[in-house]
């Protein structure tokens, strides 16, 4: 019989998410004995493997564990809300997440910039927004890319038909671009992000 996967107890998260805020670091085994009332290091070794499965902790050595931005991320994540018609809800703390590791899948790969003009303005890109890019991945038909078009970079819709490449706004003002010489794919777009104030 195969046993339910049981999540940690948030209580036991909080103080080791309170420990690694003000120390800058985890705790040792003997320090997690105070800090979670455990009697044995066995105790505090099968909690820390419930912690890895659940993505909170790395291991980082046969006995040591480091902590992921699951653990030390310090915004707070409070559920869900309708997009639709309003409904009634309550503020409940479901997880505390870590934007880096919500958004970038491969940090040695990813890199940031910030958009000028509006060729993408009807794929929900700004001027001013900041779009996550990630290098190395199969480029697909529909994907945003971030290309260098013989010697210039754009943003814009990857399209290919047989040979032909085609690169495409989402702007009714601008006409697809269709490299002369060179094109050269610098990663797909991942994210976008837009402060609003």
């Amino acid at each position: 019989m195969i046993m339910p996967y049981a999540k940690p107890p948030q209580d036991r998260i909080q103080r080791l998410r309170a420990f690694c805020l003000e120390h800058k670091r985890m705790p040792a085994y003997s320090e997690m004995l105070d800090l979670f009332g455990y009697r044995s290091k066995n105790a505090v070794h099968r909690f820390m493997r419930k912690l890895e499965t659940a993505g909170y902790v790395r291991r980082a050595a046969p006995r040591k564990f480091a902590p992921t931005g699951r653990l030390t991320g310090s915004i707070r994540l409070l559920g869900t809300v309708q997009a639709g018609f309003p409904s009634p809800a309550e503020e409940e703390l479901v997880d505390v997440l870590s934007l880096d590791e919500f958004l970038v899948q491969r940090p040695e790969a990813t890199y940031m910039l910030t958009v000028s003009g509006d060729s993408m303005i009807d794929a929900g890109i700004h001027p001013g927004d900041i779009v996550l890019v990630e290098r190395g991945g199969l480029t697909r038909n529909g994907d945003i890319v971030v290309a260098q078009v013989d010697g210039e970079w754009t943003i814009k819709y990857f399209s290919k038909r047989g040979r032909v490449v085609r690169l495409e706004p989402a702007n009714k003002a601008y006409q697809p671009i269709t490299p002369r010489h060179s094109l050269v794919v610098g990663g797909i777009v991942k994210a976008v992000i837009r402060k609003y104030r």
